[in-house]
């Protein structure tokens, strides 16, 4: 709460402050958690609302009791649904292996997942992007830094691998 309380300049509306958060955190985060349906998140939308509250802090002193716990409310959830776009919006999508450039450490229980771990990591990328995400082989490309042509050729030789490695496994 500290970090809020910096923000604000007075003590009146510190005391303010302090009374909305003890008042309504529980009643953000709930309806965060609603839009969101993660704790994390709720958790992010909850203190970005509570950052608006904070910078606009006049404004809730002048409020009724009631027409606060719906402002409130209005605004955890506006940033819930922002939060819930940013994070659902493709082009900002990261990849694990892209971050860490390893491959999963665990053991795959099915012969498809052996297969697909034994791929070279640009292949499995490619593969994750275009059948478990979505993406289109233009948007693929794209995404990989690569033209379309060569994204169509990547494809190929990735489904040739793949295809390649599950016969050896005994699937096809």
């Amino acid at each position: 709460m500290l970090i809020y309380l910096q923000i604000i300049e007075t003590d009146e509306d510190k005391s303010t402050f302090e009374q909305i958060y003890e008042a309504y955190r529980g009643l953000m985060f709930h309806a965060a958690f609603k839009v969101l349906t993660h704790e994390q998140d709720a958790e992010d939308a909850v203190h970005d609302a509570f950052l608006s509250v904070a910078e606009h802090i006049k404004k809730f002193s002048r409020l009724e009791r009631h027409k606060t716990k719906a402002f409130l409310v209005t605004i955890v959830e506006n940033k819930a649904i922002d939060l819930y776009r940013k994070k659902t919006h493709r082009k900002e999508e990261i990849l694990w292996e892209e971050t860490t450039g390893l491959a999963p450490a665990y053991e795959p229980e099915d012969g498809l997942t052996r297969c697909i771990l034994k791929l070279p990591a640009r292949y499995r990328e490619f593969l994750r992007l275009k059948h478990e995400l979505g993406y289109s082989t233009k948007e693929v490309a794209e995404l990989m830094g690569i033209s379309w042509p060569a994204a169509r050729k990547l494809e190929q030789r990735a489904r040739d691998r793949l295809e390649e490695l599950c016969r050896e496994e005994g699937i096809l």
